[in-house]
């Protein structure tokens, strides 16, 4: 079943997304991609109120695949520890393959994070969430320590934050210091449960 006016808002975020990747994030106007998609810049705003909200449709898609790439990591049937491995991992590599290396893409990230913070925030508790989640699952079954799962996710969060935003991402490639793996292990080897009489 088609629906043109949900087609056409995809259309004018794809092309958005290929001008900030081309151009910059400061530097495309909605003119620019109006004039690309052969609209006048009127048509555009009836999708979208402003350049902002276009942004925040392209950051959208992005935390929206995280999202669901990890809860369904969460909701396998295996270890604490496994899936909590994974969930960082894929966290980092999708970051990565995102934003590292596109100095033009980080732009479009700190202008989302200046303008639209609210809409980062509310990403970050849905990504603590399922990391709470985890942690609950861990403590429950005996496999991590007996640790507040609120307090240890900021920990975790804080930990990895080098591995995750993507300015520091690049920023941080020439710096000494451990890979996300390693992190990720000490990570792990903090949270484990203490053998009895240890």
């Amino acid at each position: 079943m088609s629906h043109p006016e949900r087609d056409t808002r995809q259309i004018i975020v794809d092309t958005a997304e290929r001008f900030f990747r081309d151009i910059g994030y400061q530097k495309t106007t909605v003119a620019d991609i109006a004039k690309s998609l052969r609209m006048s810049p009127a048509n555009v705003y009836r999708f979208f109120d402003s350049k902002k909200s276009i942004n925040e449709a392209v950051l959208e898609r992005y935390k929206r695949e995280q999202e669901e790439a990890i809860i369904a990591i969460a909701e396998q049937d295996r270890p604490a520890a496994d899936r909590l491995r994974e969930i960082l991992i894929a966290s980092f590599r999708l970051n990565a393959a995102r934003f590292a290396g596109h100095a033009r893409m980080q732009e479009m990230v700190c202008a989302a994070m200046e303008e639209s913070w609210d809409a980062i925030i509310a990403h970050i508790e849905r990504f603590d969430a399922v990391l709470r989640r985890v942690l609950a699952d861990g403590v429950a079954s005996g496999e991590f320590r007996a640790i507040e799962p609120a307090h240890a996710t900021g920990c975790i969060r804080t930990a990895m934050i080098r591995f995750m935003h993507p300015l520091l991402i690049s920023q941080c490639e020439c710096i000494p210091g451990p890979s996300a793996e390693e992190m990720i292990a000490f990570i792990l080897r903090g949270l484990e449960a203490q053998p009895q009489g240890a």
